[in-house]
């Protein structure tokens, strides 16, 4: 794990710390950094179903006989 020195808003990490239910100032800036990661990635894997939808890669399952035998 890196050690990093930096300023941080007291402000926004104690809001944090409140939202994530953090202890410590450690614990809340990786869980921080940790649920940016976690909703960036679902914002971009909706966006290409989005995509998909929008090309018809799922119209096939519009008639459930494609789908049940």
């Amino acid at each position: 794990m890196a050690k990093l020195r930096l300023e941080v808003d007291d402000e926004a990490l104690a809001e944090a710390a409140k939202l994530l239910g953090t202890k410590t100032k450690e614990d809340t800036v990786n869980m921080a950094l940790a649920e940016v990661v976690k909703r960036r990635g679902r914002a971009i894997a909706l966006a290409q179903l989005r995509e998909r939808g929008a090309r018809g890669d799922f119209d096939l399952l519009l008639d459930k006989r494609n789908y049940r035998g």
